[in-house]
């Protein structure tokens, strides 16, 4: 079986033609009667040697992380990270991977944050300079591993650890507040959002490894938008009543309709934790709780396969219903 990364890297390599490449998609768009950029297409598993790489990988990084932590953490940190980068050099530069080079990827990244946080935190326990010294070479790190190895989810990765930067700088230099926290988190999803949506815009047709970002990017996004939401909208004990589930219902829908607009399912996936949580807070504040996991796949299962059945025509009508200067920024309709 050949994805469509398999052929965009046949045209890069000369073996056939663009043309070619593109008659084959519509050809296969007609056998599916789907289309290839509403697949929401990204590379994860290619073959089942990616597993085993994988598999390998993890048992070779523990042993490693074990041994290194006999002596200190920032020894077994250290030298998972770096074996993660040396494998990487092969299997993700070399081989071009997939699956091993997310998995080795968040190796690197985890052991220099974990070798840094836990040797810190023998020295300065419960000081908020641990995670910004922590944070602060995690992000050095996923610069460099983006401009070594161009693996997708790293932007989303660094992202993730520059808010983490952002926040604990924050948290360190002044008195902090869990509201601060929610308009950071806000934000940063803002800026998350807009970042995506310049990758997206940047290959419309979805047919380059600029849409494999935009993919992790709008992962990462959902919960930060939707987090501080969900929190302000319910109490400290973290209960909904009915008038917050409606709320939080209706910013997913909101959020349902943008992803139409985008064409990016991974938005709606993403937040999709908080509407389970809060339908399975309220049914079990009705005393529901023998049939609240049943009621919920039930009613969020059948809402999503509807969704998935009825995407193009309200995609469509959407976009449609746009300005010509919003449509043309989105992917097309066919």
């Amino acid at each position: 079986m050949y994805s469509d990364d398999d052929l965009r890297s046949a045209v890069a390599a000369g073996v056939i033609s663009d043309k070619d490449a593109n008659a084959l998609r519509d050809y296969v768009e007609r056998q599916r009667a789907t289309h290839f950029q509403d697949e929401e297409h990204f590379r994860l598993v290619s073959g089942f040697n990616d597993i085993f790489v994988v598999i390998a990988a993890v048992l070779a990084l523990a042993a490693l992380w074990t041994l290194g932590n006999l002596v200190a953490p920032w020894l077994g940190g250290g030298a998972v990270a770096i074996a993660s980068w040396l494998l990487a050099e092969y299997f993700t530069r070399k081989r071009r991977m997939a699956l091993p080079s997310i998995v080795l990827l968040f190796a690197c990244l985890g052991g220099v944050f974990a070798g840094v946080f836990i040797s810190l935190m023998d020295i300065w326990q419960e000081s908020p300079v641990v995670p910004l010294l922590a944070f602060l070479p995690t992000t050095i790190v996923a610069c460099a591993h983006w401009f070594r190895f161009r693996v997708p989810i790293t932007l989303a990765a660094g992202a993730a650890t520059t808010v983490g930067l952002i926040v604990s700088l924050l948290a360190w230099a002044f008195a902090f507040s869990d509201e601060l926290l929610k308009v950071i988190l806000f934000v940063a999803g803002l800026a998350v959002f807009s970042l995506a949506l310049y990758w997206d815009r940047s290959d419309l047709e979805r047919q380059t490894r600029r849409a494999d970002v935009a993919f992790w990017l709008h992962l990462l996004a959902a919960p930060l938008l939707v987090h501080p939401i969900f929190v302000t909208l319910a109490d400290s004990d973290m209960n909904v009543g009915l008038a917050q589930a409606m709320v939080t219902i209706l910013v997913y829908l909101v959020l349902a309709g943008v992803s139409l607009v985008i064409d990016r399912r991974a938005l709606m996936v993403s937040a999709l934790s908080y509407v389970i949580y809060v339908f399975s807070a309220l049914l079990n504040s009705y005393g529901l709780v023998s049939v609240s996991t049943a009621l919920i796949g039930l009613v969020v299962g059948s809402g999503l396969l509807l969704l998935a059945v009825f995407w193009h025509p309200l995609r469509s009508a959407l976009v449609k219903a746009l300005p010509q200067r919003l449509s043309a920024s989105v992917p097309a309709i066919r």
